[in-house]
């Protein structure tokens, strides 16, 4: 039929009403020319998020705590029915000082009745988690997995049942040093059967990735403004429940990152305890407008996934492999194995993606050499074709002849369980 452009939709509307699908509007390129952020965040932002902090806000003015309101409850909008028994406690840093002020608010220490913490690893993020609890004198437990075997749920019944001291278990929602999507649901099911508290480290996945409290019940989880929400670094959020934070006073190691302090501060007067980040806020709540805007969590995690599926079967199509298999795949962040050929070398590799527009990630595994690809910020799949026909240009600059990885990758993956 003439006229057909869209999708091949080659017959009229079934019904009058019946609006054509279109394609959304393509992303524009960065207004500042520079390269995309293909990285798990900080990420792309939208020009009109950048534009947003050309202001400058009194900390203490009443302005400026609408906004910190507004910014909360907004927040409180993303997880779901049973938000009212949670709140929002935004804190200044990056994520892993809000990962250490939710450990070391929630985990009581020893004079106050100590905790124990049973931490999920799989990659990087679990092991700095353990880490934290190390260097706060809380007491833990690791189960870990290695760089890429998802944590699951009778091995957190199995623990906790060994176990009765353990009081919380810390969990990794996506793992971006590998870009898996950990299976939350059966964590945090084994967790409540067995009477423990489950934090929820979702800094590279809320937003996109659903985290309803009606559906996994946490005592609290953190993110960050600059990931899947989109804003800029400079703070991050603590959600939690109204009676674990009141029962969280004067757990805290630190003055700066006392979670229940800043919240009851925040309460009674409106204020960020300490000089918070003005211009991030502001940039952070137009963020919030777009993702709105794009249909809150459903419709970015759409757009993410939609990203992912073009970038992995293009890189495929270009002889790259993925660590992981497509049931685990994140629409965060993917993982692809490293070429065998020995022309390539990521270096080279990451400068001439550079050059074409695209900042990659080096890889984080340990037991063979990686790289990786974002897909989240302010970019779509058209982006993404691009960055995969960028691939396919290095290697050939590289004078790659196989983008094949060496046989111990291929070996590693078959461990990972069905």
């Amino acid at each position: 039929m003439a006229g057909c452009k869209v999708r091949k939709i080659c017959h009229p509307p079934a019904h009058p009403r019946e609006a054509a699908l279109t394609e959304p509007a393509p992303f524009p390129d960065p207004e500042m020319g520079e390269p995309f952020l293909l990285t798990p965040g900080p990420l792309t932002t939208a020009a009109s998020v950048k534009r947003a902090m050309l202001r400058d806000w009194g900390s203490w003015d009443g302005d400026f705590r609408a906004m910190t309101a507004r910014l909360r409850a907004g927040i409180l909008g993303l997880i779901g029915a049973g938000a009212e028994a949670y709140d929002c406690v935004p804190m200044q840093g990056s994520g892993s000082y809000l990962v250490e002020a939710m450990i070391g608010s929630f985990v009581p220490p020893a004079g106050r009745g100590g905790g124990k913490v049973l931490v999920l690893a799989n990659g990087a993020y679990g092991l700095r988690a353990a880490e934290t609890c190390r260097v706060l004198g809380r007491p833990y437990t690791l189960i870990d997995k290695g760089d890429y075997l998802p944590p699951r749920g009778p091995e957190v019944a199995a623990a906790l049942a060994a176990d009765p001291a353990i009081t919380h278990v810390l969990a990794i929602h996506c793992e971006t040093s590998s870009g898996i999507l950990n299976p939350l649901a059966e964590i945090a099911a084994a967790t409540a059967a067995a009477g423990r508290r489950l934090l929820i480290d979702s800094m590279s996945a809320f937003g996109a990735v659903p985290l309803e409290c009606g559906q996994i019940a946490f005592e609290a989880m953190v993110s960050s403004a600059n990931k899947c929400i989109e804003g800029v670094p400079g703070f991050g959020f603590v959600v939690a429940r109204k009676d674990a934070l009141a029962a969280a006073a004067g757990n805290s190691h630190s003055l700066a990152l006392d979670v229940q302090a800043q919240w009851a501060a925040m309460n009674r007067t409106g204020q960020w305890r300490f000089t918070p980040p003005t211009h991030a806020v502001a940039a952070f709540l137009e963020a919030l407008d777009l993702h709105a805007a794009e249909g809150g969590v459903a419709g970015r995690g759409a757009r993410y996934g939609r990203n992912r599926d073009t970038l992995v079967a293009g890189m495929r199509a270009l002889g790259f492999e993925t660590l992981l298999e497509d049931r685990w795949l994140s629409p965060i962040i993917v993982t692809f194995f490293t070429p065998a050929d020995p022309a390539f070398d990521f270096a080279r590799f990451y400068e001439l993606m550079k050059a074409r527009g695209f900042i990659i990630y080096p890889g984080k595994l340990t037991v063979v050499d990686s790289f990786r690809m974002g897909c989240i910020g302010a970019l779509d799949h058209r982006v993404m074709a691009r960055a995969v026909a960028a691939a396919g240009d290095a290697l050939r600059d590289m004078g790659v002849a196989s983008a094949a990885p060496p046989a111990a990758a291929r070996a590693a993956r078959t461990a990972i369980a069905p």
